[in-house]
């Protein structure tokens, strides 16, 4: 099978997830597209919205189509690192009768973790997950355990409560790939929801796709020619999201903190597999547009100044895009 042929089969796989998941899921189309280009791009996801938004049901929803191993974890004030990445035990070995360490590993050691309502606990148990999200590894004691792939975190967020609640590092919210917004569904939705969860009805997901699919997809994905004046375009925005002497006065006024390198990996990435399961084998500047705010929302702080005035993340990303030009 070549290269478009697999290209073909991405988007056919695509289409075949997105209709098994609109089983379930209602509306949020737009959500569930950037959820699958994070996992054809093998990147995490912080999902954020108010309660009863279906934010845990999407994704175990997403995760039925596949077959993958998947876990979820209620993230609260007293979870502890050893909750998520495992613990060491003392046994006794039966053929010689010592005592010995053995190592049972945790949820962590799965294809789909749904960390859910990360910002419940304390930044110590936050951080277990970092080296598993970034290096796709787990360190105990001086042993070091790869996790198996494709691995994923899809952790979700609850924005309007405070007590009981702790703020992502920004180290961690680097390490997503998308920070997803879900509003409330329009009215036409809302109907359809409250019809379909109030019946008798119990629709069933079908699995589409296997892990070794999607690193397939994934290596056809990397193959995907991107041109340098789309890059620089990609660069430039992530550049003129940091307040230093080459930026405007808007981002000056504005941001206390801009986005990194990564930001521009994961423009072109993202950008590559919307454009590719929209039929178009090269991105351009739109499909870089498309998926700037997931890629950036996350990653641009607004200062105290902005705060005050009302000027959101996506606010300021808009500035930015409108100040690039294309």
């Amino acid at each position: 099978m070549n290269d478009l042929e697999k290209l073909n089969k991405l988007v056919e796989a695509n289409k075949k997830i997105v209709d098994n998941v609109r089983k379930k899921i209602i509306g949020q189309a737009s959500v569930v597209e950037e959820l699958l280009i994070a996992i054809f791009a093998g990147g995490h996801v912080l999902l954020t919205g108010v309660p009863g938004l279906a934010k845990t049901l999407m994704i175990t929803t997403l995760s039925e189509t596949m077959d993958l191993v998947f876990r979820r974890i209620q993230f609260t004030p007293d979870l502890m690192p050893s909750d998520i990445i495992g613990t060491e035990i003392l046994e006794t070995n039966r053929d010689t009768g010592e005592k010995e360490l053995k190592f049972i590993k945790g949820p962590v050691f799965s294809n789909i973790i749904l960390a859910d309502e990360i910002n419940r606990t304390p930044p110590k148990t936050q951080s277990a997950l970092l080296q598993a999200m970034q290096e796709k590894e787990v360190s105990v004691g001086n042993t070091t355990f790869r996790l198996s792939e494709p691995f994923f975190v899809m952790a979700t967020r609850n924005p309007i409560e405070q007590e009981g609640t702790y703020p992502l590092p920004e180290a961690q919210l680097d390490r997503f790939l998308f920070n997803l917004v879900i509003g409330y569904p329009d009215q036409g939705s809302e109907i359809d929801i409250v019809e379909k969860t109030t019946s008798e009805e119990d629709l069933k997901v079908e699995k589409v796709i296997d892990g070794s699919e999607i690193l397939g997809f994934r290596e056809v994905i990397r193959k995907i020619p991107v041109t340098r004046t789309v890059t620089e375009y990609a660069v430039n925005l992530v550049r003129s999201s940091r307040p230093d002497d080459s930026s405007s006065k808007f981002i000056k006024n504005s941001v206390s903190w801009g986005a990194g390198p990564r930001a521009g990996q994961n423009l072109v990435t993202g950008a590559k597999i919307y454009a590719a399961l929209n039929g178009r084998k090269t991105p351009d500047y739109d499909d870089v547009k498309r998926i700037a705010k997931p890629v950036l929302r996350h990653r641009v702080i607004p200062n105290f100044r902005a705060e005050a005035e009302g000027l959101t993340p996506d606010i300021i990303i808009d500035e930015i895009i409108r100040q690039a030009g294309r």
